[in-house]
């Protein structure tokens, strides 16, 4: 496989894990990708949540699927599982495939096995690795598939994949800090619902996964919101802290009335200190306010064009990381640069 197309399949296991960014918490954004011993992709997947099989897992159960044109007869999401079925059924099925893995598969044995130890028992030929792991009690995974004779090349569109964990690194030592945002198509953010049903829903499993929501108090006076996962069954809904230095809100507003939910209001940003997934949701006055605290910002962007005069009036600038449709929407992720 030339270095050319190695760019190319890892770029495509990169854009599939993208499609999970943040709903991986506490773990990384991982994607994954097999190719069989002509070249052809068999398998693209991508790490969906933490406790449930890896990116290389996911990928290897789909490959095994395409290859032998069998449905599987386990769930793919239990690690325990996936990786018993691989190891035992498997054969030699994978002895001329390669793996395109965004992030080094991992050495360590946690809540899932270890998939450096997966691809040496299945025999696959090469291994094709974006970035190391930044863990030093998870690395190591590629000594060891070198050591056992794998073939692995390692740097393949590294700075992609460096981006894609950048919230995983950043969590490690404190909140990473969300900024969402829901705006048409000519950055208005008022009169309602701008957001179709799949931005959403995108955003409830943000919310299921994060520690907290942080918001501004005038938002909560005007809008109401209920800042729930309503569209998500058996979803937790999570904890509000209330950005505000007066405590005069009314407490039949939704928000204040969910099952299982801390709400807290205050001032006091130190709880940014410590390791979590903080997602902020607010007007100019709230962006404006803590701008200095934001890592990433996420924002659904409609289709159309409104007359409505509220939109953001701030300086700030960003990177852009990545873009895709969703629904009717355009989804786009950008790093704010301090």
């Amino acid at each position: 496989m030339s270095g050319f197309n190695d760019k190319i399949l890892m770029n495509l296991a990169i854009y599939k894990a993208w499609k999970y960014q943040g709903f991986t918490y506490p773990n990384p954004a991982v994607g994954a990708l097999v190719v069989d011993g002509k070249g052809e992709i068999v398998a693209i997947e991508a790490h969906q949540k933490a406790g449930t099989s890896h990116a290389e897992v996911l990928a290897l159960l789909s490959a095994y699927e395409e290859i032998t044109n069998q449905k599987l007869p386990i769930d793919k999401l239990n690690p325990i599982l996936a990786h018993r079925f691989l190891t035992t059924y498997s054969n030699d099925i994978f002895k001329d495939c390669t793996i395109y893995v965004t992030l080094e598969p991992c050495s360590h044995i946690g809540k899932t096995p270890s998939c450096a130890s997966l691809l040496i028992d299945i025999g696959i030929k090469r291994v094709v690795v974006s970035t190391t792991d930044p863990i030093s009690s998870h690395s190591g995974g590629i000594d060891i598939m070198k050591y056992q004779g794998i073939q692995v090349t390692v740097g393949v569109e590294e700075e992609k994949a460096k981006e894609l964990i950048e919230p995983f690194l950043i969590w490690q030592s404190r909140a990473f800090v969300l900024f969402k945002i829901a705006q048409t198509f000519n950055g208005k953010i008022g009169g309602g619902y701008l957001s179709c049903k799949s931005s959403l829903t995108h955003t409830h499993k943000l919310r299921e996964v994060s520690n907290k929501i942080l918001i501004g108090g005038n938002t909560v006076r005007v809008d109401r919101p209920r800042l729930d996962c309503r569209f998500l069954k058996e979803a937790i809904s999570p904890d509000v802290y209330i950005y505000s230095s007066a405590d005069n809100f009314d407490r039949d507003t939704p928000l204040f009335n969910i099952p299982h939910r801390t709400v807290e209001i205050g001032d006091d940003l130190s709880f940014l200190d410590n390791p979590s997934f903080v997602i902020i949701e607010g007007g100019e006055g709230m962006l404006n306010a803590i701008k200095d605290k934001i890592d990433w910002l996420l924002i659904y962007q409609t289709s159309t064009v409104s007359t409505n005069e509220t939109d953001y009036k701030l300086n700030l600038k960003t990177q852009s990381l990545h873009q895709r449709k969703i629904g009717k929407d355009v989804m786009l992720w950008s790093k704010a640069l301090k």
